[in-house]
């Protein structure tokens, strides 16, 4: 399996189904760069053409991915939306380190009581992560 970053789920996504025809279950195995792994309310089917959407950034948040895997969990599922070409792969990692970094930010504000600036929080969790942000899964 390919490395799949792990979505802070207290950032909501949507995955909303693209009008395109699903990818063989066979060219699923080598077609991901990379991707996201997030939790969903419904399962979906592997090789279906997805948009992922992150509300809170704006409209400008969307990411055309393939599901290149479906997990059941107890109360949900676990999705990792695959992304195919170098150029969404590249947005949504940016994408997913702002979403880190403000994730860090909230969890640093709910320890201390106090409000943080993100330009701080950001430098911390550039020191700290960035290194091997690649290749979390």
């Amino acid at each position: 399996m390919r490395k799949f970053l792990r979505h802070p789920s207290d950032m909501p996504v949507e995955l909303v189904l693209r009008k395109q025809a699903c990818i063989p279950r066979q060219r699923l195995n080598n077609i991901s760069l990379g991707g996201v792994a997030c939790n969903s309310p419904r399962g979906f089917r592997r090789g279906t053409s997805v948009e992922l959407r992150i509300p809170l950034l704006g409209e400008q948040a969307r990411y055309p991915g393939v599901i290149a895997w479906c997990k059941r969990q107890a109360e949900d599922y676990l999705v990792g939306i695959a992304f195919i070409d170098e150029d969404t792969l590249f947005r949504a990692r940016m994408v997913e380190q702002v979403c880190q970094i403000q994730h860090y930010r909230k969890q640093l504000e709910q320890e201390s009581g106090e409000a943080r600036a993100i330009e701080q929080c950001a430098s911390e969790w550039i020191a700290q992560h960035a290194a091997e942000f690649p290749y979390t899964t």
